[in-house]
């Protein structure tokens, strides 16, 4: 098991280069990151001579495009190939400060039973992200997609785990993918992304697997920034792929008699709410 280093993956798709660039210098600053893999699904491999140059960072060309979580795993697999503790998987659109994945790194080491980390996420501006959230119903997701957010406020709120605060540690079975802290162990034991998964919710489905075995946690003792667009809210191309996610996972788990699901929703919430 190679020991105090880590590997990270950004999957890009004709992200502007200077937000790429900031995404890859928050994460070179750390001491613990040996290695960054920067899979491009992008029609042409124009970031290549950009992202070029550091011994660090390997560039994958992979213009078939074929998916958030696919592109990922082909990083991944390297890192549990190679022996390493974690894998960071972590959007284009993501910038932080040094110390955060040496905090997180310690954090993992410190609690072997954790599987899974997310710091607290934060828009440019200081607010917060809420990016908890319980597994999804298909109400959930039709209520928060198409109907007025001011009608269902209360359910929304429940859904994204706000009465909390995100000020605490908290065991979470939904976490976003915009930024994953992973042990490789939790991955060699429950696989990777799924790669029936072109994009979104991929990362509630592996976070719920990785949930089964270990703990999957929000950490908000750090933070990291996140450009977060909502693009299927904005681009009907996107939206279509979200909505064949979305079918996807039901048919996998369950639609609306999913008792595993009811189980752990219902777990989480005494837990959280004796906190």
């Amino acid at each position: 098991m190679t020991n105090n280093v880590i590997y990270a993956s950004i999957v890009v798709y004709k992200n502007a280069a200077n937000v790429l660039k900031r995404c890859i210098d928050s994460i070179l600053c750390s001491g613990l990151t040996a290695k960054l893999y920067i899979i491009d699904n992008s029609p042409t491999d124009e970031l290549k001579e950009f992202v070029g140059g550091d011994a660090r960072i390997e560039y994958i060309f992979n213009p078939s495009n074929s998916g958030f979580g696919t592109a990922h795993n082909i990083a991944i697999k390297n890192s549990i190939e190679n022996g390493v503790k974690y894998h960071l998987v972590l959007n284009p659109d993501i910038y932080f400060e040094k110390g955060v994945i040496e905090e997180l790194y310690n954090f993992m080491e410190n609690n072997l039973d954790v599987g899974l980390v997310m710091p607290r996420v934060l828009y440019p501006d200081g607010s917060v992200q809420y990016l908890c959230k319980l597994l999804p119903t298909p109400l959930d997701l039709i209520r928060r997609r198409f109907l007025p957010e001011k009608i269902f406020s209360k359910q929304n709120s429940l859904y994204e785990l706000r009465f909390t605060g995100y000020n605490k540690i908290m065991d979470v079975p939904y976490l976003s993918g915009c930024f994953m802290f992973i042990r490789t162990e939790a991955l060699s034991r429950v696989g990777l992304f799924d790669e029936r998964f072109f994009m979104y919710l991929e990362d509630t489905d592996i976070t719920r697997r990785i949930y089964k075995y270990y703990r999957t946690v929000y950490y908000p003792d750090v933070s990291v920034f996140h450009e977060y667009e909502k693009g299927s809210y904005k681009n009907s191309k996107l939206l279509i792929y979200h909505l064949r996610s979305a079918v996807r996972y039901f048919n996998k788990w369950g639609y609306f008699f999913d008792k595993d699901r009811q189980e752990i929703n219902k777990n989480v919430l005494e837990k959280l709410n004796a906190l």
